[in-house]
């Protein structure tokens, strides 16, 4: 049989990949649940937030006035309002700090202060501010002959001051983004990376792989099956992409699409397709080194445990401190660049000439990865019997 193109082969391969994988039971049923549980997380959701709130509220001072007129004003909005009161504004500030109370109120009632412990709830600061106004609009028509005018704008200018006892970090939400990209890469990866070896010596074991060599070099083989492998996984994603954005238009749980989380987006499926072509090459190498599926995990155990001991300590070192020189370093790491990098762009703390020199170093590993994955490929796919050596595999 006549060997055919590199371009042909390898399109081929991963054209057989696709069809053969998409088709499997596997396939349909993992993606099936995954979708189901993404369709009542997002129902979760959109409950948790369609549903009544309870805020409990602690009153000092002549702020206590205002305990009545507070949750009937916050049942009219939707929101159940519990009242406490405290004996000073000492003592208020404690109970905020350790989340007894999610607000103080304190001061006169045409001057409240809200106290809390990063932000105020948008809800309890609209009703406070309903009742500031009214206490204002009544003080201004009492003093009478007032311009209406006057009285409307001195009105509509009173709002509640928000006194926060801790400073919000204006990344948290960038960072919660970041850490969901990550672990999405992470899973992938491993999960369609194990794919690549399982195949390797399923078609090993099985002899198929003997009569695929007579038409194609080794090297075409392993890389339209990581190809192939990698689209069936970038499918798998869009379709919960897909179906997890409608799900969250459809809910209402999806209030807008911000550009840092479409920029997560984007940057992920770059990193997703550059760390599956990665590892997929080295757990495909690692695979043609043995002959039975019960020692698949014995040669690729120290690529999962390398890649586990990273993805544990970068997502660490990202909550704790995305900017610090620990976390830079590990995201350079092309080992690792594939699931921190496009953590650490979610969260806006990657500058651009660490993002561009990740890509190239990993380019380069790719590029080095490739060729002696194939090496071994090639030398150890046509091996049956005991284990191959990787020295062996690499001498050929």
């Amino acid at each position: 049989m006549s060997r055919i193109s590199a371009a042909r082969a390898v399109r081929l391969v991963a054209k057989r990949e696709v069809n053969t994988r998409l088709r499997t039971r596997a396939f349909v049923i993992s993606t099936a649940v995954l979708v189901l549980l993404l369709v009542g997380y997002v129902a979760l959701q959109a409950f948790l937030l369609g549903s009544a709130t309870t805020t409990k509220v602690a009153l000092t001072g002549q702020a206590q006035g205002i305990a009545q007129q507070l949750q009937l004003a916050g049942k009219a909005g939707g929101e159940t309002i519990d009242v406490v009161t405290v004996a000073s504004e000492q003592d208020g500030f404690a109970q905020v700090r350790n989340g007894d109370v999610d607000a103080l109120v304190s001061g006169s009632a045409s001057r409240l202060r809200v106290t809390v412990k990063s932000t105020v709830d948008p809800t309890l600061q609209h009703t406070l501010d309903g009742i500031v106004q009214q206490q204002v609009l009544d003080a201004q028509l009492s003093a009478a002959h007032l311009d209406p005018v006057a009285v409307h704008q001195a009105v509509s200018a009173a709002h509640v001051d928000v006194l926060p006892l801790e400073k919000r970090d204006p990344r948290a939400g960038q960072l919660v983004v970041g850490v969901v990209v990550a672990v999405l890469l992470y899973l992938s990866i491993i999960t369609y990376g194990m794919l690549v070896a399982q195949g390797v010596v399923e078609e090993k074991s099985s002899r198929v792989v003997e009569i695929l060599l007579s038409a194609v070099r080794p090297w075409h083989l392993l890389l339209g099956k990581v190809i192939g492998l990698g689209l069936v996984g970038l499918a798998q994603l869009g379709i919960l992409a897909v179906v997890g954005l409608l799900a969250a238009l459809g809910t209402g749980a999806l209030g807008s699409i911000s550009g840092i989380a479409v920029g997560a987006v984007v940057w992920g499926v770059v990193w997703y397709l550059l760390g599956f072509l990665l590892y997929a090459m080295i757990y495909g190498a690692a695979g043609s080194l043995v002959s039975r599926q019960e020692d698949t995990q014995s040669v690729v155990a120290p690529v999962n445990i390398a890649l586990v001991i990273g993805f544990v300590a970068g997502i660490n070192l990202l909550t704790q401190s995305p900017d610090g020189a620990a976390t830079k370093i590990l995201s350079l790491i092309p080992l690792l660049s594939p699931v921190l990098m496009p953590a650490r762009i979610a969260t806006g703390s990657a500058e651009l000439w660490e993002i561009v020199l990740s890509l190239v170093l990993t380019a380069a590993l790719i590029a080095i990865v490739t060729w002696v994955g194939a090496r071994i490929y090639r030398n150890g796919v046509l091996r049956v019997g005991s284990r191959l050596k990787l020295l062996e595999a690499l001498r050929g």
